[in-house]
């Protein structure tokens, strides 16, 4: 039997949905098994038989009672003891349906993706309240961010919040503030190059900065976590700025959070 996915989503209730070319029907007792990358754990669903047309076939899986943790899961299909990984043709990537997504609290994130070598995929990681970085940017002597934040439960309306940024140097304990105004979930913070580099005498050092956001509970990270661009740590490259001889720069960690980089 041949098996093709033509269309993959997470919808924001948790749901796999999956449109499948298939050249005959897919025969009562198939599963949909997927299995951990990393510790080879699996889990599977029974599938029956979705419907009667043979070439395509609409299936809908709630991730949430499979218990499945974070990490790479593949997706097969198993029938009469064999089984075969789900080959598809959607890249599986929509921006905005990601935003929509980052919208609701939760503590897990599903997402469907194909894999480089055609295959279909989960990625599925642990969902905190985060500032989700989407540009950045220096003018005026200052360091300026734009995103949006992910998780918080807060609506995508005009209702404004008071905010602040921080930056946090972990070696000295020293922090500098500086503004930010949020709308919704939309947010731009910005901080002076020059308090940065006042506020420790040392001129090299790696700052951490979060957004305080009136209604939510902690400080939230900054970072870029809901796209598929995976090592932004070495893949992005900002241009440095320069304060009174010492350069300045953004980067991400290996957990794609933004940092900014003060002096060599």
């Amino acid at each position: 039997m041949r098996v093709v996915v033509t269309d993959a989503e997470v919808t924001l209730a948790d749901v796999l949905s999956l449109r499948l070319a298939i050249d005959e029907p897919l025969e009562q007792g198939t599963e949909l098994v997927l299995r951990h990358r990393t510790t080879g754990v699996e889990r599977d669903v029974l599938l029956g038989t979705p419907g009667a047309r043979a070439r395509e076939a609409t299936l809908a899986v709630s991730l949430a009672p499979l218990m499945l943790t974070a990490g790479r899961w593949d997706a097969y299909l198993r029938r009469d003891g064999k089984r075969v990984r789900l080959r598809s043709i959607d890249p599986g990537f929509s921006l905005d349906h990601l935003d929509a997504y980052a919208l609701c609290k939760r503590t897990l994130a599903y997402r469907s993706y194909r894999t480089r070598n055609g295959f279909l995929a989960l990625k599925i990681a642990d969902a905190e309240p985060v500032a989700e970085v989407r540009s950045i940017w220096f003018r005026e002597g200052r360091f300026e961010v734009m995103g949006l934040l992910a998780y918080t439960g807060l609506e995508d309306d005009d209702a404004r919040h008071e905010a602040r940024l921080a930056l946090h140097r972990r070696q000295s304990a020293a922090r500098v503030a500086g503004s930010a105004t949020v709308q919704g979930v939309r947010f731009h913070a910005a901080v002076s190059l020059v308090n940065v580099l006042a506020a420790d005498s040392e001129a090299s050092g790696t700052w951490e900065p979060t957004l305080e956001v009136e209604g939510v509970p902690a400080p939230l990270r900054l970072g870029a976590h809901l796209d598929d661009v995976d090592g932004k740590r070495r893949r992005l490259h900002y241009p440095s700025a320069e304060v009174d001889g010492v350069p300045i720069r953004p980067c991400y960690t290996a957990d794609d959070d933004l940092r900014i980089e003060v002096g060599g």
